[in-house]
């Protein structure tokens, strides 16, 4: 036989159930919108980079061709001759978790000269995913990446 006894004891108990699940964070919804990317011949797309508040920010194409044997500075200029950049150190890990195919087992210099020690810059080796600085003159590959921002994000 039930009693109210136990009728407002297990009521009880569901109140505070409720109560707890009110209280933990709810679910979010990440939504990634069917967007067109032009890509030109030979270029491919690497995949979506988030910004610092977790939101879609923009797309990462690898360009084609690199350079072979070039210090820092000649491979940033090679870049800007294709309108396009070095990619950053986050960009070289998407490019190395997506595209490592189409590197080569090498050094591979960053868009990124060290935050305090001038002379230096980061590169990341391909074979392995592993970043390090090297001197600015040091001869290594380079790559290069554009960036594309949707009207719509």
């Amino acid at each position: 036989m039930i009693t109210l006894e136990q009728i407002e004891a297990e009521h009880s108990r569901i109140s505070e159930l409720i109560a707890a699940f009110r209280a933990q964070p709810m679910p979010t919804e990440h939504v990634v919108a069917g967007v067109k990317i032009p890509l030109a011949p030979g270029e491919r797309y690497a995949g979506l980079v988030l910004g610092e508040d977790g939101k879609q920010d923009y797309h990462l194409i690898l360009l084609p061709g690199e350079a072979e044997s070039v210090d820092w500075k000649a491979a940033c200029e090679w870049a800007a001759e294709r309108d396009a950049s070095l990619p950053t150190r986050r960009e070289q890990s998407l490019l190395f978790a997506n595209l490592k195919a189409e590197f080569e087992s090498a050094w591979y210099w960053s868009g990124e000269p060290h935050e305090e020690n001038s002379g230096w810059a980061w590169s990341q080796r391909f074979g392995y995913g592993d970043q390090i600085l090297n001197h600015q003159y040091d001869e290594l590959r380079a790559r290069a990446v554009r960036r594309f921002i949707p009207s719509v994000i």
